[in-house]
């Protein structure tokens, strides 16, 4: 609408990306021109109108978002979808045609209700075709320095014969690009026609020279012409802008035509880190500013008729990660484009942490069949992201295979919202005057952990309480930052078990809620204090009696129930705690809790939300990590949830747990904090090393964390040059960048405090901080 400004808006656009941010601050200062909202409706004729060619105001790249207007305006999906549809509707479209351009605004993938593969057309990298047509492509990057070239063709066959089908390499500067060809040469003459790809940042000249030798070309359009990244505060006017397109376009039509000419292809690569100024100004560190960067060089490569490109999205955190991808993706389906998408989280990290970061953001992709070549960045050796690559690509190519979802009744999913993270707000367990024990520590308000315990485990409390994160003040247990906050017990103990017994009080006294299945307390029990956990076919509408002791009650939801037993839950007495989703084996996880979770949203209904998560299928910790990331994180990253219970399955335990009790609670807690819902220990980022690394990084992070580790709620990143350094850093509290062979600079957020220290012995934080 007219009278709405920039500096209206902003404050609104500000709370739709904040959630995407950290729970420890706010997301940061996000400005965009409310002309944007035209791009997203300009469909059927309407040629789309881009920010800088609306009105001639100016915007500041570190100007605060005004938080004053004289018209409250609430900037939400509702708001868009009305003026899309008005917008629309004044092209004359009625009825079906009109119901049909919406949808095509509003989609994102395939289908929301089941997995679709994304039609895509197919790129040509080498020998390598990658496309919706072909297998999932995986892919990894070399760490050594490119210009030595034996050292260079040692690793691309290390991580060739470990089963990548693409591999990177940096190529900072002519002295490397001289070394390509010798290096493609060699691995030719060894058998291996494996296609090698060209990082190139901040060298135009540099891609022009390496195309001659290698198959395909990465560019970041955030330094490809603009160059390393600061913090300064520039503004940008309409002129300007433009000017800058144009200069863009000069620098960067020689190489696309080069591509063309050599049939090389091409990745156009966005990084959250590195976003050029003017995008910044525009944008701020926001997906939408993510993918507008990507779309002005790809418009180029189309305007040369070169489309033999694949885009990317990276983003250390996997929130931004996903919507960035989704946003593009959106966009393609506008302008009815069909390029293919390289998946990857970027500075995910090493171990656990690294792998289960890339499988949320990853695998919530792949779930709905975006993807066609991934990467999983790892601060490994290169050979070692192959594993976890072709595992998640597995994942995916079984889920494409499968038919449709038979278990899952036919439903139209109405109310998630893709284009905004928000968690979905609900209430949580309160205290009761009658109340003998504190229920208010069933479930965490940051996101909750459920641990499956079995009769057994109690008999050896000590040994208990220490894989449920208890602390232990004279002998008795208490909770810690991360502790199990309520387990979920398979049986009632022996009644001649005292040891058992005395356990089980004295977890209830340290806040651990104890969930037992209502049948196991009807028949065993009492349980005194005990929450009663129910199927909700088994309940009946109104008044249901607790069973054995117990004096909660949480309702067990497979997914597949019908509408009419999803309506019992909101006529329910007692009102259930929470709910442990647990869809039956054989369907599909995320839709069917998509499902439901779009019914709670339909009567906006508060309950909070479990996933129960069954163990048993996985071969090893590796994988059970990434299947565990990609299921839940596909839910997690849209808000839909309110915590994990991973374990055995308590409708049917076994004598022996398929992984360590402690294991499963670390790894639930690592998923949350992956999703940026409850963080329990210190944040890393750190990249995953290549040719530019100027320190070991591997044994940098490592000390690193053994003298950090213990600061939840602390973000520390640790990068080995410049070119995403003090952008992806952004999100972090230290900073710890390369800036010159074995010497590093360090930051305190944005703003840098020492240059050039040594990195032998790495400091945990500059002191004037704590």
């Amino acid at each position: 609408p007219p009278h709405i400004r920039n500096q209206e808006i902003r404050p609104q656009l500000a709370k739709m990306y904040a959630p995407l941010a950290p729970p420890r601050r706010g997301y940061g200062r996000v400005k965009l021109r409310v002309a944007t909202v035209a791009i997203l409706a300009c469909v059927v004729g309407f040629a789309c109108m881009s920010p800088h060619q609306s009105s001639g105001s100016r915007l500041s790249a570190s100007a605060p978002a005004s938080a004053t207007a004289k018209k409250s305006f609430t900037f939400t999906r509702k708001h868009v979808a009305d003026c899309q549809r008005r917008l629309v509707a004044r092209a004359g479209l009625e009825g079906k045609e009109l119901d049909r351009q919406m949808q095509k605004i509003k989609k994102y993938c395939e289908n929301v209700e089941r997995t679709v593969r994304r039609p895509t057309s197919t790129v040509q990298i080498g020998k390598v075709p990658v496309g919706s047509e072909h297998p999932i492509a995986v892919q990894t990057m070399t760490t050594t320095n490119t210009h030595d070239v034996q050292a260079s063709v040692d690793q691309v066959m290390q991580v060739a014969d470990a089963g990548a089908d693409i591999v990177r390499l940096t190529v900072q500067g002519k002295k490397e690009a001289n070394a390509c060809m010798q290096i493609k040469d060699q691995l030719i003459q060894r058998g291996y026609e494996i296609p090698l790809v060209a990082d190139i940042h901040f060298a135009p000249a540099v891609a022009m020279q390496v195309a001659d030798a290698f198959d395909k070309i990465r560019i970041n359009p955030g330094n490809f012409y603009d160059g390393r990244k600061k913090f300064d505060e520039l503004i940008y006017d309409d002129k300007s802008y433009n000017e800058e397109l144009e200069a863009i376009e000069e620098v960067f039509t020689p190489l696309v035509d080069k591509c063309k000419r050599l049939g090389r292809a091409m990745r156009i690569g966005t990084n959250h880190g590195s976003l050029s100024a003017r995008t910044l100004c525009y944008y701020g560190d926001t997906p939408q500013g993510m993918v507008e960067s990507a779309m002005e060089f790809a418009r180029i490569c189309r305007k040369n008729d070169y489309h033999n490109f694949v885009f990317s999205m990276k983003a250390s955190n996997p929130l931004v990660m996903v919507q960035a991808y989704r946003l593009l993706a959106a966009t393609m389906y506008e302008e009815d484009w069909k390029y293919p998408l390289h998946l990857g989280v970027t500075e995910a990290g090493e171990g656990e942490d690294g792998r289960m970061k890339s499988a949320i953001g990853i695998g919530a992709l792949l779930n709905d069949g975006l993807g066609d070549t991934i990467r999983v960045s790892l601060t490994e050796d290169p050979h070692l992201e192959i594993k976890p690559c072709k595992t998640l690509a597995g994942i995916a190519e079984s889920r494409y295979a499968q038919s449709e979802d038979i278990l899952t009744p036919t439903w139209k999913e109405q109310f998630r919202d893709w284009q905004s993270y928000q968690r979905r707000e609900t209430d949580l367990p309160a205290q009761r005057e009658a109340d003998k024990i504190d229920f208010r520590g069933l479930l965490h308000r940051d996101g909750s952990v459920l641990s499956v315990v079995t009769p057994q485990m109690l008999s050896n409390p000590e040994a208990l309480y220490e894989k449920l994160g208890a602390k232990m003040v004279l002998g008795l247990p208490f909770k810690d930052i991360a502790t199990t906050d309520s387990i979920l017990l398979t049986s009632v103990p022996p009644k001649d078990d005292e040891v058992a017994w005395t356990a089980l009080k004295r977890l209830q006294d340290a806040n651990v809620g104890v969930i037992v299945r209502g049948e196991e307390l009807a028949k065993n029990g009492p349980i005194d204090n005990s929450v009663a956990a129910v199927s909700l076919r088994d309940l009946q509408s109104g008044e249901n009696s607790l069973p054995g002791g117990s004096e909660r009650m949480v309702v067990e939801v497979r997914g597949d129930e019908s509408e009419a037993d999803l309506e019992k839950l909101f006529t329910l007495h007692p009102q259930p705690e929470m709910i442990l989703l647990n869809p039956k084996q054989g369907s599909s996880r995320v839709h069917a809790s998509r499902r439901v979770f779009d019914f709670l949203e339909a009567k906006k209904s508060r309950i909070p939300v479990i996933h129960y998560y069954p163990t048993g299928s996985e071969a090893n910790k590796e994988s059970f990590i990434l299947t565990l990331g990609s299921d839940l994180g596909a839910l997690l990253v849209d808000g839909y949830g309110d915590g994990v219970a991973v374990g055995a399955d308590w409708n049917a335990p076994k004598d022996a747990q398929d992984f360590d009790l402690d294991f499963l609670r670390l790894t639930s807690f690592g998923i949350l904090q992956g999703c940026r819902m409850r963080s329990t220990k210190t944040e890393f980022v750190s990249c995953p090393s290549c040719g530019r690394t100027l320190f070991d990084l591997q044994e940098t992070t490592q000390a690193i964390a053994e003298r950090t580790g213990h600061l939840p709620g602390v973000a520390i990143a640790i990068m080995g040059c410049i070119v995403n350094g003090p952008g992806e850093m952004a999100d972090a509290d230290f900073g710890y960048v390369g800036g010159a062979p074995g010497k590093v600079d360090l930051y305190v957020g944005k703003e840098m405090v020492k240059k050039g220290t040594h990195c032998s012995a790495p400091k945990p934080k500059p002191k004037p901080n704590g």
